[in-house]
């Protein structure tokens, strides 16, 4: 959960230590034919539990980057800083500061995870620094005042019903079993399954169980023992997978559904065969079997050697609207400038239009599912089109 005291000592340290370089600003290089350099930073889980999901939007960060320097034609030098916050709210702080301290850093990639935004926007806020995520859900984050956060894909209210539309509509579901993580990306995603299942007449059973719980036996015995149709488990992948664990050695034999805080293959990874016919929900496309994105694709696995992952697709989009942004700009390019474009921006990216409300909000609201089938994450289609049909 948001440590409260710990944003309120971090605001006016951030606000006295930054007051002179809110606007941002490059860094001259002789080096470079006198072109300015900025950076684009990056926040989101470069380390810990649940880090492959950081690491796929950095890498598509770190493509886009490299491809624009390489045309030849910006009128500056870009480059990447990255800030690890490791998915937690009590480390997004510091993590921000690092990067609203650098004054060549004039827009931000992420934060990734809902618990470190709600953490580190109202230090964004006050630097006039954008904030642009592809991935933080929680619906309640537009009602912050962060006045630089803007939210790069659906959010929560669209995934989770989604989830509830699929299995009342499409599963026909008498009962679902809702488990959230404590967190506050589960506990948003969680809300709305929950409300969502309860309008379409479905019985809902209910329990939060905290990330890092260090044997989820009991959990998957209430979960058995309730004789649910359906399980929602809202939260990261790093915890589901013991807990899928602990469920199939339980015998349960109801269809589990989570989201995009799952869906990536190191959920296949750590739970093993006990992945095998779980739903994933994700607002983001499959990047790996779009047309549309083939040749990021193969871009993508050339430098990385590896296909890109969730949200990878969609930070390098992030990353190119803001670029696209900055080369209207030429080299008068500011912090505040660029965030006064970006609310305003209408771009077309490979997965979707990025368009935001007066809220920050994308205007876009498509929900894709997903299965694990064969020991690999299959792409089933869009949400409300599988559901009807």
């Amino acid at each position: 959960m948001l440590n409260k005291k710990l944003v309120k000592l971090a605001l006016p340290v951030a606000v006295g230590a930054l007051a002179l370089t809110a606007c941002g600003g490059g860094k001259d290089d002789s080096s470079n034919g006198g072109k300015p350099t900025f950076s684009i930073g990056f926040q989101g889980p470069l380390s810990g539990d649940n880090s492959a999901l950081g690491i796929n939007e950095d890498n598509g960060l770190k493509l886009a980057v490299e491809e624009a320097n390489a045309k030849g034609d910006l009128p500056f030098t870009l480059k990447v800083v990255d800030g690890d916050d490791q998915g937690l709210p009590d480390q997004s702080p510091a993590a921000a500061q690092k990067l609203i301290g650098d004054t060549s850093v004039v827009a931000v990639v992420g934060p990734a995870f809902s618990g470190p935004t709600k953490a580190a926007g109202g230090l964004y806020a006050q630097a006039t620094l954008a904030a642009v995520t592809p991935s933080a859900t929680n619906p309640d984050l537009t009602n912050q005042g962060f006045t630089s956060f803007l939210r790069g894909a659906p959010n929560d209210n669209e995934q989770g019903a989604g989830m509830a539309e699929y299995l009342s509509k499409k599963v026909k579901a008498k009962k679902v079993f809702v488990i959230d993580d404590k967190s506050e990306y589960g506990v948003g995603l969680a809300k709305v399954a929950i409300d969502s299942l309860k309008a379409a007449g479905v019985e809902v059973q209910t329990d939060s169980v905290p990330a890092k719980t260090p044997d989820y036996t009991a959990a998957a015995t209430t979960v058995v023992n309730s004789k649910a149709d359906a399980l929602i488990y809202a939260g990261y992948y790093a915890d589901l997978a013991p807990f899928a664990k602990k469920l199939a050695d339980g015998g349960f034999k109801g269809i589990g559904v989570s989201g995009d805080g799952s869906n990536d293959a190191k959920f296949v990874e750590l739970a093993g065969a006990a992945s095998e016919k779980w739903y994933l929900t994700c607002p983001c496309t499959d990047a790996t079997k779009n047309t549309s994105t083939k040749a990021f694709t193969d871009a993508y696995a050339k430098k990385f050697n590896t296909p890109p992952g969730t949200y990878s697709a969609e930070s390098y989009d992030i990353a190119n609207l803001i670029i696209s942004e900055m080369k209207k700009l030429g080299k008068d390019v500011t912090r505040d400038k660029l965030l006064a474009a970006l609310k305003v921006v209408d771009y077309k990216g490979l997965t979707k239009d990025f368009a935001f409300d007066d809220k920050g909000e994308l205007k876009t609201k498509n929900v894709y599912l997903y299965q694990v089938t064969g020991g690999k994450i299959g792409y089933l289609g869009d949400v409300a089109t599988l559901s009807n049909g």
